[in-house]
């Protein structure tokens, strides 16, 4: 489908991202969150090229000449994306040496160069180069005999080129710089809060790793590979395996970009990227230090003036009174009434972790089936899923092994759940399984009862803390009803189930918004209530926007919040003057899902995991959930009402232009809800 007045997907994404890089530029931001803005920036940079372009790149390289849904040609769209990002690397060089660095220098936090160390700190750097440096480096030489090395994805490297004093040959040779070592060096063993780069380091010390020729120059660059996976599932007889294998080859992906040191000889740019493939509108030159991902370690410092205020999550009121080792008393609270989670104000330990550890406890817990997507290293509800599987109990995951960069942990987690006697699933031929699901079958005095947790985010306690999300836990008999009925198209062959309380991706969600949308539109013809607000991480299915429009042309009110990817263009006269899109970024990421219909004045409220992307609608398993309880829709709807108003700090969008008001005063959301749940104790 074509439709007028779209934004390109890679177009949206880089405003995404400088939203990001503009909280690193912000002053009121404390200095050390301004750093890890800045990373995270660069690091946002990193997975664009490593997925976004690689995609485009390889449309290019298979003479895909066809323009996409906004209207742009391959080639033309490679050319715009190097324009912007040429420009955010800019604004990221030139918010760190000006403005940050600056400042972080006032505070005793200093990046200095070798001729800037005085001379205890001089030898204790080159004691720590020769003790546990020197012996990790390996330089690599280009040389008629040996061939242009490798070069890993993400990895920093110095380009060196030496000539041999007698011959008056040149030669280029790699060394890379040791992930495995701190980036940055600290200049004392203990307290020193001034850091010497690695590189910078390796580099004054060239000549103990080519001794007997003349090191001539240096450099520091940065190779971007193609990292997506392509997984043939109707070849693969065992898609475990499969993958596995197709990880192994994802290392040695072509290169996408090159990120050299700025103000090199361009006939040594030229050649770098000649032996990489790699051609000029994906170079691009950088002031130094490259890689500013690298920088969240320095973000880590314990400058507690320098960062947000301390913030810890409170128990949701419904379990603060329950004991958490009490699995009878945890469970009886859940069926005094559905519980709603807003995470990370109410702790997602004492809800979601504590639910499933005490099912695995509970004797009178039969089975648990569970959904994972992304889970953290140590995770406890993997712990809990073997409790349970060791304990006798039916444990069935549906682990999701295709979660894009966490492929090789879902493996390992594949595997140890197998071990222990887990039934482990992957889901439907096709489909990734995204949904956020838990359920459990206990034994009580009344017969089975079935508890259940549907959430908008991963099953990871640590990214919990950070990322703003939402979920349920119920015993309602109609919703884990429909739970039952979803997890046994999961695991078996139910590809005809119905349901109660859920719309679920790719059968009933895109048919079920596009009902309730068209429902909206006949409201609003009709004269009744009628309005729409959407709260979401990306909007990008062109036929949802041209149902927005739509519903827009028809006099119905269209407010969304979108963290992300946006292809709605709003406030244009006769096609979405009635849409307002806004966006919030700051101290936690964005990441629940909304949907709220007027509907006549009969409001209806969706939680859930899925954006309005074709991926999520069509080719994922994905779940919204209707709130019932009256008091839970006041919550969702106060939510919507903070994040929409224009007494909050946000970015707003104006057809294709995202601007942020400066006005002073304005709320600040995430600093409103912490301050909100401290006191509603």
């Amino acid at each position: 489908m074509k439709i007028e007045h779209l934004t390109d997907r890679e177009i949206s994404w880089l405003s995404f991202d400088q939203r990001v890089l503009e909280l690193a530029e912000d002053s009121t931001v404390p200095l050390l969150e301004r750093l890890r803005f800045l990373a995270i920036s660069s690091s946002n940079l990193d997975e664009f090229f490593m997925v976004r372009v690689a995609t485009l790149m390889s449309k290019i390289e298979n003479d895909v000449t066809a323009t996409n849904v906004a209207g742009h040609k391959p080639k033309e769209l490679l050319a715009l994306i190097s324009t912007k990002v040429n420009e955010l690397v800019a604004r990221q060089s030139k918010t760190l040496h000006d403005e940050i660095l600056p400042d972080l220098k006032k505070h005793g936090i200093e990046f200095v160069k070798w001729e800037q160390l005085d001379e205890t700190e001089s030898a204790y750097v080159a004691k720590l180069f020769q003790d546990r440096i020197f012996p990790v480096l390996t330089p690599l030489a280009v040389d008629p005999t040996h061939p242009f090395p490798y070069i890993s994805g993400l990895s920093l490297n110095l380009a060196v080129m030496v000539k041999n004093p007698t011959t008056h040959e040149e030669f280029f040779a790699r060394v890379k710089v040791p992930e495995i070592l701190p980036r940055f060096i600290a200049t004392a063993k203990f307290g020193s809060t001034r850091f010497l780069p690695l590189e910078d380091l390796i580099s004054i010390h060239l000549q103990e790793l080519f001794p007997g020729m003349t090191i001539e120059d240096h450099y520091t660059f940065r190779v971007t590979r193609n990292q997506d996976i392509e997984l043939d599932e109707d070849e693969a007889e065992d898609l475990l395996l499969s993958l596995e294998q197709e990880l192994l080859r994802r290392r040695f992906g072509p290169p996408v970009r090159l990120e050299i040191e700025a103000g090199v000889d361009e006939a040594l740019v030229s050649k770098l990227g000649s032996e990489l493939g790699i051609g000029s509108e994906n170079i691009f030159h950088v002031t130094a230090p490259l890689n500013l991902t690298s920088l969240h370690k320095i973000a880590d410092l314990d400058f507690a003036d320098l960062k947000f205020e301390p913030f810890r999550s409170r128990t949701a009121k419904a379990l603060s009174e329950v004991d958490s080792e009490d699995s009878d008393l945890f469970f009886s609270a859940i069926r005094q009434g559905e519980i709603l989670l807003h995470h990370p104000y109410e702790s997602f330990t004492s809800s979601v972790v504590h639910f499933l550890e005490n099912a695995a406890k509970d004797p009178h817990v039969l089975a648990i089936k569970q959904t994972l997507y992304r889970t953290s290293g140590d995770s406890p509800i993997i712990e809990a899923l073997i409790e349970a599987a060791e304990a006798g109990k039916q444990v069935v995951a549906v682990i999701e092994i295709r979660a894009r960069f966490d492929e090789q942990a879902n493996v390992r987690w594949a595997r140890k759940l197998e071990a222990a006697g887990v039934h482990v699933v992957y889901g439907l031929m096709g489909l990734k399984t995204h949904a956020k699901l838990s359920l459990v079958v206990r034994d009580e005095p009344q017969g089975i009862r079935r508890y259940c947790h549907m959430g908008t985010g991963n099953y990871n306690p640590k990214t919990a803390r950070m990322y703003e999300d939402l979920g349920i836990l119920s015993a309602d008999v109609e919703l884990t009803e429909d739970l039952t009925r979803l997890f046994n198209q999961l695991s078996g062959f139910a590809p005809q189930s119905t349901y109660s309380r859920l719309l679920v991706a790719p059968r009933t969600l895109r048919s079920g918004l596009i009902e309730r949308i068209d429902r909206e539109i006949e409201h609003a013809k009709s004269g009744r209530p009628a309005g729409i607000q959407f709260k979401l991480n990306s909007i990008l299915d062109e036929g949802f926007v041209a149902k927005l429009y739509e519903a827009s042309q028809a006099g119905v009110m269209v407010e969304l919040l979108i963290r992300g990817i946006c292809a709605v263009q709003p406030g244009i006269k006769g096609v979405s003057e009635n849409i307002t899109v806004k966006s919030i970024l700051g101290r936690f990421l964005e990441h629940s899902r909304i949907y709220h219909f007027i509907n006549g004045g009969d409001d209806e409220y969706w939680i859930g995991s899925a954006d309005l992307m074709g991926r999520n609608l069509d080719r994922r398993v994905e779940s919204l959930v209707l709130i019932q309880r009256k008091e839970h829709q006041i919550r969702l709807q106060g939510l919507l009402d903070l994040g929409l108003s224009d007494e909050t700090s946000s970015w707003h969008l104006k057809e294709t232009t995202w601007s942020r008001p400066s006005k002073k005063g304005l709320t600040n959301v995430h600093a409103e809800l912490i301050d909100h749940y401290s006191k509603d104790r």
